[in-house]
């Protein structure tokens, strides 16, 4: 399998199926989720499955981001306590999220959780000579990244950090901790006084305490190129981590205001679009978009990913079969940068064909098995993370040489229409359709 990655400007090979680390950027959580926020939540949902399917043993980190200059502004703004809000919203992020049906990332940190991990971090750039004191806050040290802008491609006259100090010696110095201030009403205690840490030391951080200083890939919105994955970078290749070896960002979602009337204008939410159209066609719509690239969003649009998914609930209508596209070519697909397109398209064509087995399977990856599996006469329980657990059971009971139960587990996934094999790296097992 190959990704595109933005440091090298282009397609990396993925490592023969082992041990694969994904962190996402995930929300900052003040408010209802926008939309467009959970294209890399979803994104990085089905490259974990697809993964596993290929027999990677993947773990995904997909992060909260509770404290930040927004949080305190929504705070104040509600008249509400920034931890009370927080928290509420981390609770909203959790329910719209759990509503796409896609299950949940392995690891969920918040930032507010991982404050040791950040002062301990921030101490170390100090110690090094890559950041600054400053009157209670301290500073990233730009100058002392010699590759710094190579990740985003800014330019110089970009590289202007958002909030100008008299206090940095460089303008393009950013705020790895920054010193309470009079409406922030929750600090915690730091070697520079009370204070909260800035936005783009919290990820590297809560990515390093659960990864390692050096991982497979890093997703999160094309928005986030510039400053904050930079910002990432810089600070842990500061201390001689590699960090993350691919870096896959998402385009983003084009709202037309003129096409948008079932919504909310603008301002469209998760919660709202799962409410007006479902799950299942937001998950239509985002197969037919490339990862990379932007995607326009408007009631057109998930009017027309609604009637391809009644169309695909309506598979089982089809009475004749033919022949149509192999798996392989499904594989091929989505090994080839993740072609959820080009994989759409074959789904359509199994439909057609009636070919009622391989749809219910190419469907499964993307979390939309459930919905058709009786109309296409597969089981529920054939979706993939139950044939991925009955296949990391089949590991555990043959490493305590329980060859009797192993034997079963492989013929419950057979009959499940995959096979099972073993294999000698991390996860044990890979999975491969059966035809």
């Amino acid at each position: 399998m190959r990704l595109y990655d933005t440091l090298t400007r282009g397609l990396v090979e993925l490592p023969p199926p082992g041990r694969i680390r994904i962190y996402v950027c995930g929300s900052t959580v003040y408010q209802r989720i926008h939309v467009g926020n959970s294209r890399p939540f979803v994104l990085g949902m089905w490259l974990r499955s697809w993964l596993r399917l290929s027999g990677y043993g993947v773990t995904l980190v997909h992060n909260i981001t509770d404290v930040d200059d927004r949080v305190y502004a929504e705070a104040v703004r509600l008249g509400v306590p920034s931890r009370e809000l927080s928290e509420s919203a981390t609770e909203w992020f959790f329910q719209d999220t759990d509503d796409l049906g896609l299950g949940r990332p392995d690891i969920e940190p918040r930032a507010t959780e991982t404050i040791p991990e950040i002062i301990a971090f921030v101490e170390e750039l100090v110690a090094r000579d890559h950041a600054y004191v400053a009157n209670g806050d301290v500073y990233f040290r730009v100058a002392s990244s010699p590759e710094y802008g190579r990740l985003s491609g800014a330019q110089l006259d970009d590289m202007i950090a958002q909030e100008t100090s008299d206090l940095k010696e460089d303008q393009r110095d950013f705020a790895l901790w920054k010193s309470q201030k009079p409406r922030e009403d929750a600090a915690w205690d730091s070697p520079w006084g009370p204070g909260r840490p800035g936005w783009h030391i919290e990820c590297s951080a809560m990515a390093e305490k659960f990864l390692g200083p050096e991982f497979e890939i890093h997703g999160g919105g094309n928005d986030l190129r510039f400053p904050h994955h930079e910002n990432e970078l810089a600070q842990s290749r500061s201390l001689g981590h590699a960090f993350a070896q691919i870096w896959m960002h998402n385009g983003m979602l084009e709202l037309d205001e003129a096409k948008m009337s079932k919504s909310l204008g603008n301002v469209v939410t998760l919660r709202n679009v799962l409410d007006v159209w479902g799950r299942q066609a937001l998950l239509v719509y985002l197969l037919a978009g490339h990862w990379r690239k932007p995607l326009d969003f408007s009631d057109e649009a998930m009017d027309a990913a609604e009637a391809q998914w009644r169309s695909f609930q309506d598979a089982w209508r089809v009475a004749e079969v033919r022949d149509a596209a192999p798996w392989s070519d499904f594989e091929a697909a989505l090994d080839d940068d993740f072609n959820t397109p080009k994989a759409l398209s074959i789904l359509h064509e199994w439909r057609a064909a009636g070919q009622t087995r391989l749809l219910a399977r190419g469907l499964d990856v993307f979390g939309l098995l459930t919905q058709v599996s009786s109309m296409v006469g597969m089981p529920v329980e054939s979706s993939a993370p139950d044939v991925v657990a009955l296949a990391q059971k089949r590991v555990e009971a043959r490493s305590r040489k329980d060859f009797a139960e192993a034997d079963r587990l492989r013929q419950a996934i057979t009959e499940l229409g995959f096979e099972v094999q073993d294999v000698q790296h991390e996860p044990g097992f890979r999975l491969i359709p059966i035809a």
